[in-house]
Parts: C-alpha cells; sequence; structure tokens
C-alpha cells in the first residue's frame, strides 16, 4: 500500500487518488450516456484513497491533487443529484467549465511533478553475491574527553553504522529504514538535514519512509572468512547514512563498511537512550577563520576514524562481542570521506599507518598537508567550472604529489558536489545541486570507481587501474616521483 512503484514515485494508493481526481475533472467532457457510471466509479476511487491516505499520512506533494479532486466533485456530482431529484440537469457552458476543468487538471498535475521533484528515494539493487546486513553501534572512548562540551566527565562517543555480506533468505522481506533505526529516529534526522540546508522539512517528508536494500541485524554471511573493512565519515553535517546505496553496494561485494556520526558535527545523532545531540559547528564567513576552525573540526573526525578502527580491530579478534566477531580483517583496511569526512580521511592516513588506503570523494583537503601519506589514494572529484573553488584542486594536487605511494585523481564529468552521496535519490534534479546524470548513474559511477580501487588496492586484484578509472573521467596519476 505505502510502497512506491517504481518510475511513478507514488504508492499504490497515491496513484489511484490521482487516477479518481483526473476522471472527475474529465467527466464534464464525456458522452452523457457514459458519465453517471464513470463519475460514481472516480468519486468512489476517489473518496477511499483519500480515506486511505489520511489514516497512513499523506505527503504533501498528494496535497494539490486532493484539493483539484474535491473541487471537481461537486461539478462532476452536481448533475446526477439533479436527476434523482427530477430537476432537469444542466451543464455549466463549455467556455465557462473549460477554465475551471483546466484550472483543476493543473493543479492535480502539481501533485505528480512534486513526487517526481522531491520523491521517496529508491534505493538500487546492490549488484554482488551478497545479500546486505545491517546494524549500528555505539562506541566510547574513554581516553578523549568531549571538546564540543564543558563536562570534564564527558567522554567522546560516536555512532557507527556497519554495513556488512549477508546470508540470503527469501524470508526476508522488511528492509531496513533510511536514516535511522526507527521512522522516528530518521524523522528527527530528515528534520535537521533540512534545516541544515535552509529548506522547510516538509520538502523531504518522503525520505524518513525509505526503505533501503540491507536488512538490519541479517544474520553474516557464512563461510568464516574475513572480510576487508571500509570506514566513512561523512560530509559536514552529514550523517553516517548519507551514503548507504553505495555501503550497501560494497558490502554486497564482500567489504564491511563502518559510517560514522559524528556528535556535535553531523546534523543529528540519536544516541542510546533517546538522547538527541544536534550539529553545533557552523561557519562564520570569513575565509580565514573557517579554515582554521574546519582544520579544528576535521581533527576531531580523523580521531574518531583512529578510534573506531581500534574497536573495530578489537572486534575482528574477538575482544569485543556481536556477529562480527572474527569476521573483520583489520589488516586490509581503507579510510574514506565525502566533502570535509574526505578531508578527515586524509588527515586520519596521515596519522594512522593502519590505514592501508584512502579514498577522498569530493573533499578540499583542510588541515595541514604534511607528514606525507604513504598509502594508495584515489581523490575523485566534482566537474571542474568557474564557481569551483579555485584553490581546490591545487591543494589536492600537492596532498597527491606530496604521496610516497601513487595517487590518482579522477574529474567525473556531469557531478557536482552531491553526487558523491544519496542526493541524486531524493532531491530534484537540478544539475547544480547533484549533477547531470540522473537519479542513479552517479551512484553507479562512484560505487565501481571505488570497487575496482578497493579490489587492487586491498585484494590487490590485478588489472589495470588506471586504464579502467580513465573511462569514468579525466584520471591524473601521481606517483611517487611526482610523475604523470
Amino acid at each position: 500500500m505505502t510502497e512506491i512503484i517504481a518510475g511513478l514515485y507514488m504508492s499504490p494508493v497515491e496513484f489511484l487518488a490521482l487516477l479518481g481526481a483526473v476522471v472527475l475533472v474529465v467527466t464534464r467532457w464525456l458522452p452523457p450516456a457514459l458519465r453517471p457510471h464513470v463519475t460514481i466509479a472516480a468519486g468512489t476511487v476517489f473518496l477511499l484513497s483519500g480515506v486511505v491516505l489520511s489514516v497512513l499520512g499523506i505527503r504533501w506533494q498528494m496535497l494539490p491533487v486532493l484539493a483539484g479532486g474535491a473541487i471537481a466533485s461537486p461539478f462532476a456530482l452536481s448533475p446526477l443529484l439533479r436527476r434523482r431529484t427530477s430537476r432537469p440537469a444542466r451543464r455549466a457552458r463549455w467556455w465557462l467549465a473549460l477554465p475551471a476543468s483546466v484550472t483543476c487538471a493543473g493543479l492535480i498535475a502539481t501533485g505528480p511533478v512534486a513526487a517526481w521533484a522531491f520523491p521517496v528515494p529508491e534505493f538500487p539493487e546492490p549488484s554482488g553475491d551478497f545479500a546486505v546486513g545491517t546494524r549500528v553501534v555505539q562506541w566510547t572512548d574513554p581516553r578523549r574527553p568531549e571538546t564540543f562540551t564543558t563536562d570534564p566527565r564527558d567522554r567522546r562517543t560516536v555512532l557507527v553504522q556497519l554495513w556488512y555480506p549477508a546470508r540470503k533468505d527469501p524470508a526476508v522481506t522488511q528492509r531496513a529504514q533510511y536514516l535511522g533505526r526507527t521512522e522516528h529516529e530518521a524523522s528527527i534526522v530528515s528534520a535537521a538535514l533540512a534545516r541544515q540546508a535552509g529548506l522547510p522539512g516538509f520538502l523531504v517528508d518522503g525520505v524518513p519512509r525509505a526503505r533501503t536494500q540491507s536488512v538490519f541485524n541479517a544474520p553474516v554471511a557464512g563461510g568464516g572468512g574475513r572480510f576487508p573493512v571500509v570506514l566513512f565519515s561523512p560530509g559536514s553535517g552529514g550523517v553516517r547514512t548519507q551514503n548507504t546505496a553505495w555501503a550497501e553496494e560494497l558490502a554486497s561485494h564482500g567489504y564491511v563498511v563502518a559510517a560514522l556520526d559524528h556528535p556535535y558535527d553531523s546534523a543529528a545523532v540519536v544516541l542510546a537512550g533517546g538522547r538527541t545531540v544536534h550539529a553545533e559547528i557552523a561557519s562564520t564567513g570569513d575565509r580565514d577563520k573557517d579554515a582554521v576552525l574546519s582544520a579544528g573540526w576535521t581533527a576531531v573526525r580523523a580521531a574518531d576514524l583512529g578510534f573506531v578502527l581500534t574497536q573495530l580491530d578489537r572486534l575482528g579478534r574477538g575482544e569485543i562481542a556481536g556477529p562480527l566477531t572474527g569476521r573483520l580483517d583489520t589488516s586490509r583496511v581503507a579510510v574514506t570521506g565525502h566533502s570535509m569526512g574526505g578531508a578527515a580521511a586524509l588527515q586520519a592516513a596521515r596519522q594512522d599507518q593502519r590505514f592501508d588506503a584512502v579514498i577522498d570523494l569530493d573533499g578540499y583537503p583542510h588541515g595541514p598537508t604534511s607528514p606525507s601519506l604513504h598509502q594508495p589514494t584515489l581523490a575523485l572529484t566534482q566537474a571542474i567550472t568557474p564557481e569551483t573553488d579555485s584553490r581546490y584542486i591545487p591543494r589536492l594536487t600537492e596532498a597527491l604529489k606530496r604521496n610516497t605511494a601513487t595517487s590518482y585523481r579522477l574529474t567525473i564529468p556531469g557531478t557536482a558536489h552531491l553526487s558523491f552521496m544519496d542526493g541524486p535519490l531524493y532531491l530534484p534534479p537540478v544539475p547544480s545541486m547533484v549533477g547531470s546524470l540522473g537519479r542513479t548513474e552517479s551512484l553507479h559511477v562512484v560505487a565501481a570507481t571505488t570497487l575496482v580501487f578497493l579490489d587492487t588496492t586491498l585484494r590487490h586484484e590485478p588489472g589495470d587501474l588506471a586504464g579502467v578509472l580513465s573511462a569514468y573521467g579525466n584520471l591524473s596519476v601521481y606517483r611517487p616521483d611526482n610523475s604523470r
């Protein structure tokens, strides 16, 4: 009843309401013999659909549909009522009825257009051999004070969501909620993300309704083998679930992805017990001051990544109990991130040699560029335009050239900054915002390029990495001797 029909961006009940409303408008123009039966059928479908939607919850996109149908209903039904009272049935003259019909039709058409512009995201099915499970853990670092509060007893706590290879179970039909463990948590996070973006929360009210392609607490895939690990840090104000489609694709190919919420930085973090921590960081608008602030925030994130790797290592060695105990191969670990998370990934790799590879998803390298990186690095960047920060590519290039391992910078045509997360699935398809590759193509490109890089660097699979990457865009390769 509430599942979205692929390609229509509406649920079956919403589509029936739309169909009933459209037919109610059209009945005025039907032959008299057809009009009574069609009007009764359309009115019944429209009324029942409206009742069901009022029970299940009405998305704002459906309000103009319901309004248009409600306005058209009296005009469609009045001739039938006159018939029953033996009063002569009269139709409004066509030149009076036409503007009213066009107005109602235009109002109704606003609904599917709005549903297309702000849809309930439909997550692509992962292409790997494994089903995907997911679970959320909360860890506190007893050695690190929480710098965002004044309580000296407060210690840094992070929330981590794991996506992992799971056993395929045809009986499992309930997929995991997007943005949270429950719809309530998802609504809190969605509202916080909307506020941060300066949008009214109702515009994205479909996002908390979405279901992903993974299953909460699904049994881990059998076989007893250990899986390489990929850590992920979201963008500034971003949340652990912002790259769910990407994480599910990697997990289906045999990786464990651990994505972090950074409290007081992520838009909203719902901790155990229900306490919600909202973002407190904010830019000042002054370039120099913001550079200092961003470097500090990046350092906190880098420390979070190092701490989580320690916890994952303990989990892999059996020191922490859980379904993934003994199944993590922390001798093969990549650190990744989007935007500020990409900067944090670079910093974490500089400070911690346990990270074997680095992926920066369109992240400006905040903070120091020393010491040099020593891990293979892939930097994916959006298409460069005159609006791109002129400091971005030179600073990123400097960091990659200083690397003692081979680095790759791939600029992907048709992408924008939000192309590297789930945004294209539920934001309006405005090229300056989400790129011009469509709802799912940018997700496919980002996942495909990161997978081939991870397979090469963590699994040491043979192949022409540069050749594969260059098929997706403009590739620059920086080898330890700084040659291209």
